[in-house]
């Protein structure tokens, strides 16, 4: 693959405006702290470095959002978290389009109120909703007992909420990648939350059900997900859906049938690692990668490359454009639409880069020399790129380029931190 280099010119650093500019385009150029929108000057009071693709001095701001936010595309609204009094927290949302606030939810107190809540995203019957999660326990004492995972379901659309109480013993792993809301121990004990009546199924390990003949399903076996189909579960190698699909029996072409192991899983897809056949000539220093349907567990598609770094259910985590077209995880990159398969790697074998996001129009952002999509997104490592799907190239962006951690009608998400130890989101939009 093409891997030609375009270097861009340097162009300024973070900078901040006094607010006495003209009114803007893009919803006024708002800033939202902690309330109401407040009318504002151009753009952001915030001036990012961001890549040419977007206008810096056009968008809005959040100043002291929680640390985690959730993006619903079909409807354009972003969610966050913010600080209430007496210890409690308020899930507020906006338009990404124009920055308006849109609705917002009732101050409440998590079981444990030290720390901000988990937010999250999860699909359903045509609906969608935010979650935020946290965990705790009611009493005091060292006891366990008690302890449980607290869920607000939000209505995208409207913001009605639901609360669910999970009964809940040691810290939870809580994901949304299928219909429901699942929460783990990190292995095979597991409870789906129902997002649109609130039932709750809870799985045993003792319960769970393994492939005919798969030793391997039945060592550090983990839930690793949910489909419409059912639980998607992973063990030592190769993984499965319960009463589903076995990826023995949907191994990519060129794969060593027995070798399959998930490394990351979002909604409708999963990325998995595979050894080659054997009698293949790169079997000794090549792995295939491969973008697998989740609901029927075939393969999209598959590109080999040396040896990515992998740990299961973190890296390379993969992200998706909201189109559904393109995939990035770790210095890996598929055009799902067109069936390309991309491993962007030195002639060592080592990671030439790390993507961390990628847009509708198949431009995907990543940096040198990070360890972790997050590292690049914090502006960490030798220096931020961008690549073109269209083409392969790479172009090298400025060294103090802030990274669009999602793009979402024709906006992109940006994330800051100033000195006060304040979180601040921004959305600029692209260019045209």
């Amino acid at each position: 693959m093409r891997q030609r280099i375009v270097r861009l010119a340097l162009v300024g650093g973070v900078f901040l405006l006094a607010l006495i500019l003209l009114p803007a385009a893009c919803g006024g150029g708002r800033t939202v702290a902690g309330g109401p929108d407040v009318p504002r000057s151009t753009g952001p009071a915030t001036r990012l470095n961001v890549p040419p693709g977007y206008r810096a001095d056009r968008g809005w701001e959040v100043v002291g959002a929680g640390p985690d936010y959730a993006v619903s595309h079909t409807t354009g609204r972003l969610a966050y978290l913010e600080a209430a009094p007496d210890h409690r927290y308020r899930l507020r949302t906006l338009d990404t389009e124009t920055g308006r606030s849109a609705w917002s939810g009732e101050a409440w107190r998590p079981p444990d109120p030290r720390n901000f809540p988990k937010l999250l995203t999860v699909d359903k019957d045509d609906r969608q909703f935010f979650v935020t999660w946290s965990y705790g326990k009611t009493g005091i004492g060292p006891e366990p007992s008690g302890a449980f995972v607290s869920l607000d379901v939000y209505d995208v659309v409207d913001g009605k909420r639901r609360r669910v109480e999970v009964p809940w013993a040691g810290a939870p792993v809580v994901t949304a990648t299928g219909p429901g809301i699942v929460i783990t121990d990190g292995g095979a004990n597991s409870a789906v939350v129902d997002p649109v009546s609130g039932e709750v199924s809870d799985t045993a390990a003792s319960a769970v059900t393994y492939p005919k003949g798969c030793a391997a399903c039945k060592r550090l076996t983990e839930v690793r997900g949910q489909t419409s189909k059912g639980l998607l579960l992973s063990g030592a190698r190769e993984f499965w859906v319960e009463g589903g699909w076995f990826s023995r029996r949907t191994a990519p072409k060129g794969a060593d049938a027995g070798t399959g192991v998930p490394t990351s899983v979002t909604p409708g897809l999963i990325l998995a690692k595979w050894q080659l056949a054997k009698k293949s000539k790169r079997a000794a220093t090549h792995q295939l990668w491969t973008v697998h349907d989740a609901e029927s567990g075939k393969p999209v598609v598959s590109v080999e490359c040396r040896t990515p770094a992998m740990e299961p259910g973190r890296y390379p985590q993969a992200a998706v454009s909201p189109s559904g077209d393109y995939l990035i995880a770790g210095n890996l990159a598929f055009d799902l639409k067109a069936k390309k398969g991309f491993c962007f790697e030195k002639d060592g074998g080592s990671p030439l880069l790390t993507f961390a996001s990628v847009t509708d129009g198949g431009i995907a952002y990543g940096a040198t020399t990070v360890r972790d999509a997050d590292e690049a997104l914090n502006g960490g490592g030798a220096g931020p790129v961008t690549m073109s799907f269209a083409t392969g190239d790479i172009e090298e962006l400025p060294p103090n380029t802030r990274l669009p951690e999602v793009e979402t009608s024709g906006v992109g998400v940006f994330r800051w931190t100033d000195g006060r130890n304040r979180l601040h989101l921004l959305g600029h939009p692209r260019v045209g």
